[in-house]
């Protein structure tokens, strides 16, 4: 058994990774659905590739990779392009958009395909049971490319994302830095999907920064809090489907949900901080607290 599991683990471990860091970008930005829409942008490119003469209809072809990937790279093009300051149009209404058009226009370009259509539903849907070793580390090295990429220049990437104003007043190019965050980003939902599946993806971007938000305001214990939270929801997702014999995706999903449950419910024991507090709101009790233990102190 812990032979069987041992490539789907570290597969979600790699995972929890780069999501958990992309992810709390994406929470301090707002555009929560942004993985689900490059996806499907994803999604709609393997599936014109597929129709092209040059992939001889084989949806695991390598060309039919990187025509997909061309596809997410415009999306990313299209998200950065709208990220004005003084738009009255939200980014996310943007988002929602291109996901809705690739979904439609996917759902027209299946229509001229037969078999292949499964095919591209496996790629949606995922299996991560399924997963080789030898994707493992394909996976690993393209992750590690992307996270020293983001690590290099992690200070512009957080400016943009936590301070856009006070980035763009020290000079920082908004939409430069922003195309190469989407693209990167691109990167690694195309490379997800295929092993995850959809659902799977946008819990691992999205749950573990969404609970480490509930316990943690700065950057570093938050990437820890989510990184140990991804650790063990996959351990125990990937051995509660095995036991139970229910499909593996869905069942990490579902312990994603429960977890982040069991800890909104123990964070008013430990903490007595409202989640939904703004900064201001924050400091004002932190200030309030550190005035009580002084006149204690006295």
């Amino acid at each position: 058994m812990l032979a069987f599991l041992a490539a789907p683990f570290v597969a979600s471990l790699i995972l929890t990774g780069i999501h958990a860091y992309l992810g709390v970008h994406v929470v301090e930005r707002g555009v929560i659905f942004v993985d689900l829409s490059l996806a499907q942008i994803a999604a709609f490119g393997a599936t014109v590739a597929i129709l092209m003469p040059i992939t001889n209809v084989d949806p695991h072809a390598p060309v039919v990779y990187w025509i997909s990937l061309v596809f997410t790279f415009i999306g990313a093009l299209i998200f950065s392009m709208f990220r004005m300051k003084d738009s009255r149009i939200p980014q996310e209404a943007i988002i929602g958009i291109c996901y809705a058009v690739a979904s439609a226009a996917a759902i027209l370009a299946m229509s001229k395909a037969t078999s292949e259509s499964e095919h591209l539903k496996d790629m949606l849907v995922g299996n991560i049971l399924a997963v080789s070793w030898q994707e493992v580390g394909k996976t690993a090295v393209l992750y590690g490319i992307i996270g020293l990429f983001h690590f290099v220049f992690r200070r512009r990437f957080l400016a943009i994302s936590i301070d856009p104003d006070k980035a763009e007043a020290e000079g920082i190019s908004i939409r430069f830095w922003d195309f190469l965050f989407y693209a990167s980003f691109g990167f690694v939902v195309t490379s997800s999907v295929a092993i995850a599946g959809v659902l799977l993806v946008f819990c691992y971007l999205i749950v573990p920064s969404v609970a480490a938000m509930m316990f943690a305001r700065n950057i570093g214990p938050r990437l820890a809090i989510g990184w140990t939270m991804g650790t063990v929801v996959s351990a125990l997702g990937v051995w509660l489907s095995l036991v139970l014999d229910l499909p593996t995706g869905a069942t990490i999903v579902c312990t994603f949900g429960i977890v982040l449950g069991l800890m909104a419910a123990v964070r008013p024991l430990i903490l007595r901080v409202p989640a939904y507090a703004s900064p201001d709101r924050v400091a004002a009790i932190d200030e309030e607290r550190a005035s009580r233990r002084a006149r204690v102190g006295h």
